[in-house]
């Protein structure tokens, strides 16, 4: 078994599975990753294209190659030193399965009946919501039929309004997907039998662990996998907000990576450009310029439109009024408070809890000690519900609602915040966990880096973009809530059909619910919707992209640089290693054609960057020091540098030799001979407008650690103190490998 150097996140579907993959295999190896990300591999709903609805554990799934084809798979990848990381969905899967099935036909007598988390009623029977329409539900022998849903006749259930809530916890407001049970040790090795076989086997080497903030217990749930699965390379999908930490006592090697999305991203982010943007996203969408405000309105909507049985189970188990319940869930700023019944509770999740009772009416501070003090369940189902509302009410609408620059309004993400600093940068990489995934795109961003790249360009052109806007808005509009972001989005985008423009839009306007919702439709808005994109893709957009590509390309450059470079373990989404202009799924879950091959210059240079920089993870090792470098002179704040590997040597530096995780700083990187020398050096162009408009670099420079360093990206050898107009006189970032000799 092997820990991963660096990844590629692969979405399988049906038309790419185990097979394709294996025929990728030496180019991947060539890019220079160790390892390959899969999505979900368990069977799942026929034909799902991201394969989190599983519906048997027992199975690989077939429709990607079986047992049999993900063997091969793997041994094809193994002759090019390739290992395999899979995603696995712990909390919930689909309704449609054999074990539910059973459930719903013997009730809590049934052997499968603890696997799911279910709220039975007084009459034993479990609430279905299915119904849409007066037409009567229809008995065919030992089924019972309604339009396509089946069921066990007759059964322990009963059908209810689609609407409605059902009777069992299920995964946000998905009530397809029913939550499981992992807590109890049956259900847990039931569950992961076959990720076990695959790691006993050697056939796999990591897991990425989907949604843990729905599980009652996510540290006990990693305590026994880690327990069952050794070192195992584990990172968790848990969206992390502000300075939140993961807490230091779950067992795993870090998270997928969004926390380290928003903070590149920002370094690219002129904080000057906030005023004046969210002036005019405020003038031309009539929203508030406090984000707050609308993030709690939208998390309260969410909370009435989806998540009533959820706030009523709690309302009962605490002796508290549903609207108390609604008002602290609201109130609360993290997806989770990290609180284990039966466990003191750590001052910092007392804190969160209280503050936002605080922000309530009286009746919220009782509530607010129930959920930290209470019973086992009151305190288990308050951490569960929090990650639904955060991620339904922020993500999913207010992230559509508040957009004065929406390369911010990521997953984990802080719109209201304009930018990162350089210091606040190598501060947060001081304190990582050093094999915990860092990424740029995934299946489930908002737009994918390339797009975020142009939108950043405009926090450094806020005049220019408001002229361009005001004029295409004159030319075409349609919804003062949603044309302002169609115009970030078609922009960045460009070139996009009007088919895919329109498909986006539908889905914003959708999560935005300030028109039309996925519940309610609207046929005359959809309609006025597509003929908006159909003019909008009409209008000369591509001028403006194309005036402020140049800028975008060092952003786009930069951040993959720093993000490949960093602490942590490098994931790559598919097709990513060149320029990718895809906006929200299914938009970014596109097929991907290999090899890829540069269509432009930017798609050269970020597949030169983005190779050399994996090639060289590989050659340096996990564990390799980060030491933060200061360049010098009139330009410095345009630049962000700093070397992997050794410890602290002379030179100017904001800060000592910082070791992600600790004894490299100590110990060198693990390489003999190497003990306290710098390996690699990467240097990044940031806010390349600003940086044009003081006319260059003028005499600014970076004093290099001692020794001679190659550039991978233009074979060029630097020592000492270089100008850094001729370090980045090719290309705006440089990558810097030891060269002695």
């Amino acid at each position: 078994m092997s820990r991963p150097l660096s990844t590629y996140r692969v979405q399988l579907t049906p038309d790419f599975g185990f097979a394709q993959v294996g025929e990728i295999a030496g180019y991947l190896r060539d890019l220079g990753v160790t390892h390959v990300y899969l999505s979900p591999i368990l069977q799942a709903t026929p034909g799902s294209l991201h394969g989190y609805d599983v519906t048997d554990h027992s199975r690989i799934r077939e429709e990607f190659g079986g047992a049999k084809g993900f063997r091969e798979m793997a041994e094809r990848l193994a002759a090019h030193d390739l290992g395999i990381v899979v995603d696995i969905v712990p909390n919930h899967m689909n309704t449609t399965n054999a074990a539910f099935w059973s459930v719903l036909r013997d009730g809590a007598s049934s052997p499968y009946a603890r696997w799911f988390d279910i709220e039975w009623d007084d009459d034993g029977k479990v609430a279905l919501p299915v119904l849409g329409d007066d037409v009567e539900p229809v008995v065919d022998g030992d089924v019972l039929r309604y339009h396509e849903h089946e069921f066990p006749y007759p059964g322990h259930y009963r059908l209810v309004d689609w609407r409605e809530g059902p009777g069992y916890r299920r995964f946000f407001d998905v009530s397809t997907l029913i939550g499981l049970r992992v807590e109890d040790p049956e259900v847990f090795f039931a569950t992961h039998e076959v990720i076990f076989w695959l790691l006993d086997e050697g056939l796999v080497d990591g897991l990425r662990i989907d949604h843990p903030d729905g599980l009652a217990d996510p540290r006990g749930y990693l305590e026994r996998l880690r327990a069952r699965t050794g070192d195992t390379w584990t990172v968790v999908e848990k969206i992390l907000i502000g300075h939140e930490r993961l807490p230091d006592d779950w067992p795993c090697d870090g998270t997928t990576g969004y926390e380290v999305l928003n903070r590149v991203n920002g370094l690219f982010v002129d904080p000057e450009g906030g005023q004046p943007l969210l002036e005019l996203f405020t003038r031309l969408t009539g929203q508030p310029a406090d984000y707050g405000e609308v993030a709690a309105r939208s998390k309260r909507e969410v909370l009435d439109l989806f998540f009533g049985a959820e706030v009523r189970r709690l309302a009962a188990a605490t002796g508290s009024e549903p609207e108390t319940v609604a008002e602290l869930l609201t109130a609360m700023p993290v997806y989770r408070a990290y609180v284990v019944p039966g466990e003191p509770v750590p001052p910092e999740s007392a804190e969160i809890v209280e503050t936002a009772a605080a922000a309530c009416s009286p009746a919220a501070r009782r509530l607010a000690h129930e959920v930290l003090y209470g019973t086992p369940e009151v305190v288990t189902r308050f951490q569960q519900a929090c990650g639904p509302v955060m991620a339904k009410g922020v993500e999913d609408t207010a992230l559509y609602r508040w957009f004065p620059l929406s390369c911010l309004n990521e997953v984990g993400g802080e719109p209201d915040l304009f930018g990162t600093s350089v210091e606040e940068f190598h501060a947060y990489c001081a304190d990582m966990r050093p094999h915990t995934m860092t990424t740029l795109s995934t299946h489930d961003t908002k737009r994918s880096e390339d797009v975020r790249a142009r939108l950043c360009v405009l926090s450094e052109l806020p005049a220019e973009w408001e002229e361009a806007v005001t004029a295409w808005s004159s030319a075409v509009s349609h919804d003062p809530h949603l044309d302002y972001l169609a115009w970030q989005n078609l922009m960045a985008a460009w070139p996009i059909s009007a088919e895919r423009f329109a498909g986006y839009l539908l889905k914003a306007a959708r999560e935005a619910k300030t028109a039309i919702s996925w519940v309610t439709p609207d046929p005359g808005y959809e309609q006025r919707l597509r003929d908006f994109a159909e003019a909008a893709v009409k209008l000369p957009i591509g001028e403006f992209t194309e005036r402020i590509d140049r800028y975008a390309m060092s952003n786009s450059l930069g951040a993959k640089l720093v993000q490949l470079m960093m602490p942590g373990v490098p994931d790559v989404y598919q097709g990513n290693e060149t320029t990718d202009f895809s906006l929200v799924d299914p938009d970014n879950r596109r097929p991907v054609s290999y090899p890829r091959t540069p269509a432009s210059a930017w798609d050269a240079a970020k597949l030169l960057v983005t190779t050399q920089a994996l090639r060289l993870r590989r050659r340096l090792g996990p564990d390799a020091a980060y030491t933060p470098l200061a360049a010098d002179g009139e330009a410095a704040e345009h630049v962000i540098a700093f070397a992997r590997g050794g410890g602290a040597f002379a030179g100017p530096v904001t800060g000592g030799a910082v070791t992600a995780g600790g004894p490299a700083a100590a110990g060198g990187t693990g390489v003999p001979g190497d003990e306290g020398r710098a390996r690699a050096v990467a240097v990044a162009t940031r806010l390349p407008v600003g940086l044009e408009r003081r006319g260059g670099w003028g005499t600014t420079s970076l004093t290099l650690p001692a020794g001679s360093w190659r550039d991978l990206l233009t074979g060029a050898v630097h020592t000492g103190r270089v100008p850094l107009a001729h370090l980045l006189d090719r290309h705006p970032v440089a990558l810097l490998e030891r060269h002695d000799l």
